[in-house]
């Protein structure tokens, strides 16, 4: 199947999975109401479903093998559980239609690759969303890290300190599974892994720790990993869930020979601070850049989807596809493998 972009009406979209991270997704299709729209929604939870429909307007199904016999919707949303991501993307390509997975794509390694193998046999497109990415603070970030403003990149450390009480995994049977979910790291620290390959550059070898200190989970609740880079840079990621009383932290912090940055905040929404060896025109704009937030997710869903729309209407190139999807999954899963076996990991993975 060879992939025809779609020119002479509205992408379609169907979504999967009526959680809290869905409202995210029903904001962005509104805000380019003029290129696309949401036909179906579907989940196994009556309440979750009914709200949905009511809030979008769309068809609603409880069967996701059903949505797929009878939506025409070009291109399935997934904001299922993690685990669940692989064998729905292969479904949905195997009906012909593309795919967008909230993070992380999946939880093995190997399902990564069966999701991205699958897309390329079905000639679809596959998707990985990485909204933050598209935050002002970050795409500052990344425009000097690209001028090579910093010289060489000498330490980077990130820290996610963020808080899950006992009562959110208790909310449903799925959160913090091995199966369905992942821990800290997989889960709620996923976009700031992401951060570490798409700005930094490839990985080389990680030592990492995990623990499950005081919830009641089988994955860790803390974590912590040392990094270095093929480019000689060395760093740290540390990531709890246990933050006394509430979301304190998501941050990075990047040491170079010519500049050092901090974008902190709860969600790397602060510019907190910025000074390079030599000025450029758009040091005007961290002030500007940062922002108010009070969700960990950002504001970044409506510009993702600007890339979506136009990587489907044939106008771009996807920013972040199943392989750039697997660049994060597989430092995930190198940090556990170190953890788990207490030895340091190469990269890249054996595939």
């Amino acid at each position: 199947m060879t992939f025809k972009p779609i020119t002479d009406r509205k992408i379609r979209f169907a979504l999967a999975g009526c959680g809290r991270i869905s409202g995210k997704h029903f904001d962005a299709i509104r805000q380019h109401g003029e290129r696309c729209e949401l036909v179906d929604v579907c989940d196994i939870d009556p309440l979750a479903l009914k709200a949905a429909v009511e809030t979008t307007g769309a068809r609603g199904h409880d069967d996701y093998e059903a949505m797929l016999e009878k939506t025409d919707a070009d291109c399935v949303i997934l904001t299922t559980p993690s685990g669940l991501h692989p064998d729905q993307t292969i479904r949905a390509a195997q009906s012909g239609r593309h795919v967008m997975t909230e993070k992380p794509m999946a939880t093995r390694w190997a399902d990564g690759m069966r999701m991205v193998d699958a897309c390329d046999h079905a000639g679809v497109k596959l998707f990985v969303v990485k909204q933050n990415r598209r935050n002002a603070t970050l795409q500052l970030l990344k425009k000097a890290v690209e001028e090579k403003r910093f010289g060489r990149i000498y330490a980077v450390a990130v820290n996610v300190f963020w808080t899950r009480p006992q009562e959110y995994y208790d909310q449903a049977k799925w959160r913090g599974t091995w199966e369905f979910d992942g821990g800290a790291f997989m889960n709620q620290a996923s976009h700031y892994v992401d951060l570490l390959d798409w700005l930094i550059g490839p990985v080389e070898s990680v030592m990492g720790y995990t623990g499950t200190l005081a919830r009641d989970i089988e994955v860790e609740d803390s974590g912590v990993a040392a990094l270095r880079w093929r480019s000689g840079a060395m760093g740290t990621i540390n990531v709890t869930m246990l933050t006394y009383p509430r979301n304190l932290e998501g941050s990075i912090t990047i040491l170079g020979e010519k500049g050092s940055v901090r974008v902190g905040g709860v969600a790397v929404n602060e510019i907190q601070h910025w000074e390079f060896a030599e000025p450029a025109p758009e040091d005007e704009n961290i002030r500007t850049a940062s922002y108010e937030t009070t969700s960990v997710y950002g504001f970044g869903h409506p510009l993702y989807y600007d890339n979506v729309i136009k990587t489907l209407r044939g106008e771009a190139e996807a920013e972040t596809d199943g392989r750039e999807g697997l660049k994060s999954l597989e430092l995930l899963i190198a940090i556990y493998l170190s953890a788990r076996d207490g030895r340091r990991v190469a990269l890249p993975l054996e595939y």
